[in-house]
């Protein structure tokens, strides 16, 4: 991500670190983005090839009108399943806890409330490819979960409707 401008996404400060909620709220902006981005760039290679290409303002606005019609919950990584990804990177090493800890607004009027807990990259979170980010379940188990087991997996699948067979 980030091939282009931030467009309103939240910067964590890499000593400061941040919540997994503001950590999360970032992730999708930063999703949000990229996918506007890409329908815009789509849009204007559709111009380009009709012979009417776009100005980059045409495009910022292409960009705009995208970013304010995307769903929260279109794309991937649900709250929930960025919880249980964030896990991994702990259990890997790349991201630790900085020790800094505040109380969260529901926590002032309702004191059994869990607080904010800031995390931070380490060195080998940094270290790390965008592959190994992407599926860190692989990097932590390797013999368990590897390419073999993948396409074994997925061979049972059918993703169409095979045509029936018709008698002559």
């Amino acid at each position: 991500m980030g091939r282009g401008r931030d467009y309103g996404v939240e910067a964590i400060d890499p000593h400061r670190g941040a919540p997994i909620t503001d950590v999360h709220r970032s992730y999708k902006r930063a999703l949000h983005s990229d996918m506007a981005e890409d329908m815009a760039a789509r849009d204007a290679e559709e111009a380009a090839r009709r012979g009417k290409p776009m100005t980059s303002e045409e495009i910022e606005k292409r960009r705009d009108y995208y970013l304010e019609r995307i769903p929260a919950k279109l794309t991937r990584m649900r709250y929930s399943s960025f919880t249980r990804y964030f896990r991994f990177f702990m259990q890997l090493g790349w991201v630790e806890r900085t020790g800094k800890i505040e109380t969260s607004a529901f926590q002032e009027k309702y004191p059994p409330a869990p607080p904010r807990v800031f995390y931070r990259l380490t060195a080998a979170g940094r270290a790390a490819s965008d592959a190994e980010w992407s599926n860190p379940i692989v990097v932590l188990y390797p013999d368990l979960f590897n390419l073999s087991y993948f396409r074994e997996k997925n061979r049972g699948h059918r993703y169409y409707r095979q045509p029936k067979k018709v008698k002559p």
